[in-house]
């Protein structure tokens, strides 16, 4: 029997908001432990449950095709039949479930390529699934690598740089112009979807004071103590702007909400200090005249789409440098796996011990000098070197040998020999020497 992983999900490539409402899997409950049973070859699973999402990932050593216990478990705990499941589903194997999953820590399978929540809920199923007690050698090592390789992608690629969503490239223009917005205060006219979220934007940007102005007051009072801002009355509306640098204008008027006059009023009491407005509404609220005047910022919805396709052109462009890195991650992950059968581990080990033997071999030949031109004296040194290797790693390999034929443990104590002797050459965690960064550590002397 061989290690399987397994991947079965739908996504919003596949399914349509019905579809994911109906077959979420974002309740807290233990949801993986009912894949794991005493006669089901599942020993390991993780279910990543989002808006946009649902996959679950199982592994276990079996020749068994794990994805029919996958799904039947899935429609068993949606309460639906496999035929309502099937045609919205996709499901990768081993190395190709790998390189998926390395690609939705990635973010190029969302739906907004690099936008950055998919890594955090990931992680945090990874969490939930650690917790339970689901997640093993071959998960933990998975989801590890997958949050390495996003790592990778975010630092070698530009593939989350520049705005790709209307509201996100709203706040990006914002930046330019006024730099830093911690000092910033910002305006809601409307407290519609798209200002809202513009206005979560800001808040992340460092905005620290939102004024939100709504025809129906108590409406702009809800969003308002969502976001931690200030409801004003609609009738003040201009008294208040012109306390804002920053004005996002949203609502459902047929005409002209924010007039060149209205304007050029405020930016009297403002003494000529930058606004910055941010008309997201269909018709259009304010009057394209605001943008003549002087230190006055006027973008409507068409000029925000321009900015959003150009940055998305990037980051697709960006992908392809990020797809090679997935693939180069997914070769090395073949690797570890391969490695989890107990005979190339030996191989590695008893390689590794006779390295090192012919690096100490050769140093202590060049100490000898004239001695070791003997071809006698160099090979019986060679012959100790050798045997001196294969017998101290002759009781370590007789006990991977027995812990081996354990079908739970096997794997894990070959991956623990794996990384105890570093035979797959991981680079040391920074925390790898701690004793080295003591300040005033002073070793001692040798006796």
């Amino acid at each position: 029997m061989k290690q399987r992983i397994c991947l079965l999900g739908l996504s919003h490539r596949t399914a349509g908001i019905e579809v994911r409402e109906r077959f979420a899997l974002a309740d807290p409950h233990p949801r993986e432990q009912g894949l794991i049973t005493g006669h089901s070859p599942v020993r390991e699973a993780l279910v990543l449950s989002t808006c946009n999402r649902v996959e679950i990932v199982a592994a276990g050593r079996t020749d068994k095709d794990l994805s029919p216990l996958i799904r039947d478990y899935w429609v068993r705990l949606c309460g639906a039949q496999p035929d309502e499941l099937i045609p919205y589903t996709y499901e990768h194997h081993d190395l190709e479930a790998v390189a998926h999953l390395f690609s939705v820590a990635s973010s190029l399978d969302s739906m907004i390529l690099g936008e950055p929540q998919i890594l955090g809920q990931l992680k945090q199923s990874y969490r939930r699934s650690v917790e339970q007690g689901t997640a093993g050698v071959v998960l933990n090592r998975l989801l590890h690598k997958a949050f390495s390789v996003a790592k990778r992608v975010r630092t070698e690629t530009r593939v989350a740089s520049n705005a790709v969503s209307i509201s996100f490239a709203a706040v990006e223009l914002a930046k330019r112009i006024f730099g830093n917005l911690e000092n910033q205060t910002a305006m809601l006219v409307g407290a519609g979807e798209m200002a809202e979220l513009a206005a979560t934007h800001l808040l992340s940007a460092g905005v620290k004071r939102m004024l939100i102005a709504n025809r129906t007051h108590s409406r702009g009072c809800e969003l308002a103590e969502r976001i931690r801002g200030q409801a004003v009355p609609f009738s003040e509306l201009f008294q208040h702007m012109a306390e804002a640098d920053i004005i996002i204008s949203s609502t459902g008027a047929t005409q002209t909400v924010i007039r060149k006059r209205d304007i050029q009023g405020i930016m009297k009491k403002r003494r000529g200090r930058s606004m910055f407005f941010i008309d997201i509404a269909v018709p259009r609220d304010v009057d394209p005249d605001v943008n003549a005047l002087d230190n006055v910022f006027l973008y409507d919805i068409d000029d925000l789409k321009e900015v959003v396709e150009e940055n998305l052109s990037q980051r697709k462009s960006e992908a392809n440098k990020a797809r090679v890195i997935v693939a180069e991650e997914t070769d090395k992950f073949a690797a570890w796996m391969r490695s989890l059968d107990l005979k190339p581990t030996i191989l590695d080990l008893l390689s590794k011990g006779e390295n090192l033997g012919r690096k100490e071999l050769k140093k202590t030949l060049r100490r000898l000098g004239p001695k070791a031109e003997d071809p006698e004296v160099a090979q019986a040194l060679e012959v100790l070197v050798f045997s001196l290797a294969h017998k101290l790693y002759h009781q370590p390999l007789d006990f991977l040998k027995r812990r081996a034929q354990e079908e739970d443990a096997g794997p894990r104590y070959i991956d623990i020999t794996r990384r105890m002797f570093n035979l797959d050459n991981d680079p040391p965690t920074p925390d790898a020497h701690p004793e080295r960064k003591t300040p005033g550590c002073r070793g001692r002397k040798p006796s």
